[in-house]
């Protein structure tokens, strides 16, 4: 069994991150960057595959952990017979290479600690020359250079290398573990103290979380989903990830593993919104240049997703070496989703665009230019078929979602040239999202069930309707929009936990089900909270806040019969939509009409 992904906390330095169990063992990490290989991939298999486990050698009496507040400093306290000790874990994002550092310290009596770490590189499937310097050893393998370093004596056996140490109360020691390109000579020690290192790292986090607005309710909660998002960014070029794992099912044991370790464009400038309403407009400004960047070049070959840095070809490949996380197999690194049609990021874009300008962020001319052109290819293309915000492995459709979509960006394109006085041609823009809205009206509307469905001439529910409302295509109190929101309370949801929709090989091409989809569970409690229901809205938003683990992580999804998280984790949808509706809930307003 994989320890649950509750067990899980998360470290990182804007350029990679690492998974932390409760037991002290960093069981996921790749370095130098989120989508480089992983030189620990025991949470996608078993030890054998790279670790690194720190913790008391005796047996642990109680144990119980907490960041740093404001920060994203991992501290746990561990309790044995005979004293009590402290590990923290932590990245500074100003270190010059990618380094983990970890800290243990004795607070009280005396402990036995070991740490015990295998690194294999290529998730596993490579081991390195591993060979000892001066304070440490180093692993070299193709391209790629680990170097591990501390004051305690370590032994390397057959891969496996262990450290044996005591501690007395107030004494501590460090081991820290960095990545190089093989070519180059290894540092002979690391040029930042540890300790300075822990106090640079706090004042980073510290500094970043006071630049945020938000004073409303939830705070606590906010303020720890938005480090979340944070560490989900890449600081050197802007590219904010949909989450810092790969293929974690949506389903135990099945096969609905995606790598998500890429930059999608919806998830981005959802993110964003987030990022604008709490006051972080230099994370807006970042990812702006880098989705002008990223999509250069004639916008009819944009696509939904790219690398950290704009790649363009993410090609999906499967790991059979690896069991996969509680055997859901197989193990995918790439997503073979870049090249599908999604035609809501055209809105999505839109959406961005009009917020930023209205944020007062600086802008060029050519960003309109841009805007323009990509309007005139959705004039062409809005009434085709597209694979739909789920990225669906079976065919094509004419997904609701995605044409309401196409008129939210006619409606916040018009917006923009009209607020800022743009050239546009507004009438051809108008003639076209008045056309889009009655065919949306027309056909994505089930009039014997009163309820919008997922696809033209489709029976299928789809919880992404649920952004009509946020979105203004129509009012809150519509009938539409009612019966639609009747119709998933019948039919798409478990207690408080929505669906995406019924998974089936009709639907999406893949077998088996998954859990309920978190980001999907906050939406309802925004058109709750539009629709007048505050406190019922309220009441859900709790029980959601509920699944999140000791340290206020959230995965993607939530297995309502075995009750637990499941999905790629921490997910970057769940703590956005946590944090938009925090601010619904203190403004009672849609978020949109407070920037």
């Amino acid at each position: 069994m994989s320890k649950p992904l509750e067990d899980y906390a998360l470290i990182g330095d804007c350029r990679s991150a690492a998974l932390v169990a409760r037991d002290g063992s960093i069981d996921c990490l790749c370095l130098p960057r989120f989508d480089a290989n992983a030189c620990f991939a025991a949470l996608l298999g078993t030890e054998e595959h790279g670790y690194w486990q720190i913790s008391p050698a005796d047996d642990i009496a109680s144990l119980s952990r907490r960041y740093l507040p404001n920060t994203l400093i991992l501290e746990t306290t561990f309790e044995t017979e005979t004293g009590s000790g402290v590990l923290s874990d932590f990245m500074p994002p100003l270190a010059e290479e990618p380094i983990v550092i970890r800290l243990i310290r004795c607070t009280r009596g005396e402990m036995e600690w070991r740490s015990s770490l295998r690194l294999q590189f290529d998730y596993g499937g490579i081991t390195p020359w591993i060979h000892p310097t001066e304070r440490g050893f180093s692993a070299i393998a193709g391209p790629d250079m680990i170097h591990l370093e501390s004051t305690q004596a370590m032994t390397n056996e057959t891969g496996l290398i262990q450290a044996d140490f005591r501690l007395r109360e107030g004494e501590e020691t460090t081991f820290l573990l960095w990545y190089a390109e093989s070519h180059r000579q290894p540092e002979k020690e690391f040029r930042q103290q540890p300790a300075k290192a822990l106090e640079s790292t706090r004042q980073w986090w510290e500094d970043w979380v006071a630049i945020c607005k938000y004073q409303g309710s939830y705070r606590e909660e906010v303020i720890r989903s938005l480090m979340t998002l944070k560490a989900l960014t890449h600081e050197p070029t802007g590219g904010i990830l949909a989450a810092p794992t790969t293929s974690l099912p949506e389903h135990l044991g099945g096969v609905r593993n995606w790598d998500y370790r890429y930059c999608w464009i919806r998830d981005s400038s959802l993110i964003l919104q987030a990022f604008l309403l709490t006051g972080y407009t230099e994370e807006a400004r970042q990812w702006h240049d880098w989705l002008l960047r990223a999509v250069a070049g004639d916008p009819a070959r944009m696509q939904i997703m790219y690398g950290i840095a704009g790649e363009r070809r993410l090609t999906e490949s499967e790991l059979d070496w690896l069991p996969g996380y509680e055997g859901s197999r197989p193990v995918r690194i790439g997503n073979s989703a870049f090249a599908q049609a999604q035609l809501d990021i055209y809105g999505e874009i839109a959406v961005i665009y009009y917020l930023t300008r209205r944020s007062n962020l600086p802008t060029r001319p050519y960003e309109w230019e841009f805007l323009r052109a990509m309007m005139t290819h959705l004039a062409t293309v809005w009434r085709e078929q597209d694979e739909g915000i789920w990225e669906v492995r079976g065919k094509a459709s004419h997904f609701t979602y995605s044409k309401f979509m196409c008129w939210v960006g006619f409606d916040h394109a018009i917006r923009a040239a009209e607020e800022f006085g743009l050239d546009a041609p507004l009438e051809k823009w108008r003639t076209i999202r008045d056309a889009i809205h009655q065919d949306v009206c027309r056909n994505g509307f089930d009039r014997e069930r009163a309820t919008f469905v997922q696809s033209y001439g489709s029976s299928h529910l789809d919880a992404s309707l649920l952004r009509m409302a946020i979105e203004q295509f129509l009012p809150p109190d519509d009938p539409r929009i009612l019966g639609t929101i009747q119709a998933f309370e019948k039919h798409l949801i478990n207690g408080e936990f929505v669906f995406r929709y019924h998974p089936s090989e009709e639907v999406d091409g893949l077998p088996g089900t998954e859990g309920a989809f978190l980001m999907c569970s906050f939406w309802l409690a925004d058109n709750y909270i539009l629709s007048g229901q505050t406190e019922k809205a309220r009441g859900l938003f709790e029980r959601l806040l509920l699944l999140a683990n000791d340290v206020g992580l959230l995965s993607e999804e939530y297995d309502p019969q075995a009750e637990r998280l499941i999905g790629n984790f921490p997910q970057g949808f769940s703590h956005m939509a946590l944090i938009l509706t925090a601010i619904n809930l203190s403004h009672q307003a849609p978020t949109e009409t407070l920037l």
